[in-house]
């Protein structure tokens, strides 16, 4: 399989030390996947393979997909098939009898182009189960993050990365394609996290990659004191306002 000549760059220590819960979380995702003995299951955005490993418990087989090089890498040492490609441009077609995918889909703006592929590699009846975040998903970050970038002209304009759509909005794009959807339900999840830098250090580096080193500090700097309002007290310390947008469509 060639790889995309698109990338992102992960790193999975980091990304495991401080945001495990992104697939601890997703258990009941893979539940509603609900994958049978010999099926075959692309995980699409497959991380470092932790889902694919659970999914694979029930004998199906996964294959792997990531924008990343280095998480595919953690994906392969856990013995999964995985490869570098996009979920736009993907090289396969009526091959799968499931699309799985979890936290990946709100970082693709292209959304039309995702779930046309989809829809493309799965058979007749084949199943797309997903979660994601949708309407709503961190929007004291994402406005703390566009007052800061207000504040800073230097910075250059802020560009939002993320897809975070209502379950009308994305029921009606899978519809669009083919998709009868099963089930759709936007659920709020509150999530501890050990300080929202950390975060930002993790997920906000297609936002900041064009800051220099002390410009992204006073980024930082400055969205952690905005956020301690509505993010953080003594009693919980710092919860993430997270969406999630999960959805099972069928292929007809």
């Amino acid at each position: 399989m060639k790889n995309t000549k698109e990338t992102n760059q992960w790193n999975p220590k980091e990304y495991n030390k401080h945001t495990a819960f992104v697939s601890q979380l997703a258990l009941p995702v893979v539940e509603l996947l609900n994958p049978q003995e010999c099926e075959r299951i692309l995980d699409a955005g497959c991380g470092d393979g932790t889902l694919a490993v659970e999914i694979e418990k029930y004998g199906a087989k996964v294959i792997g997909v990531d924008m990343s090089a280095e998480m595919i890498e953690a994906c392969k040492a856990k013995k999964i098939e995985a490869y570098v490609a996009s979920v736009t441009d993907l090289p396969y077609e009526n091959e799968f009898d499931a699309v799985f995918s979890n936290a990946t889909l709100h970082w693709v703006k292209d959304a039309k182009g995702a779930v046309e592929n989809i829809a493309k590699v799965l058979k007749n009846s084949g199943r797309f189960v997903a979660e994601f975040g949708g309407m709503g998903n961190m929007h004291h970050v994402v406005v703390a993050m566009k007052s800061v970038f207000k504040n800073h002209p230097e910075f250059g304009a802020f560009k939002n990365p993320w897809y975070f759509p209502s379950p009308k909005e994305y029921q009606t794009l899978l519809e669009s394609v083919g998709f009868e959807v099963a089930y759709i339900e936007l659920i709020p999840r509150p999530t501890p996290m050990n300080d929202i830098v950390n975060w930002l250090d993790i997920f906000a580096n297609g936002i900041t990659e064009h800051l220099s080193e002390e410009q992204f500090k006073v980024f930082k700097n400055e969205c952690r004191d905005i956020l301690i309002e509505t993010n953080y007290t003594q009693e919980k310390g710092w919860v993430l306002d997270y969406v999630r947008l999960r959805v099972e469509g069928v292929k007809r």
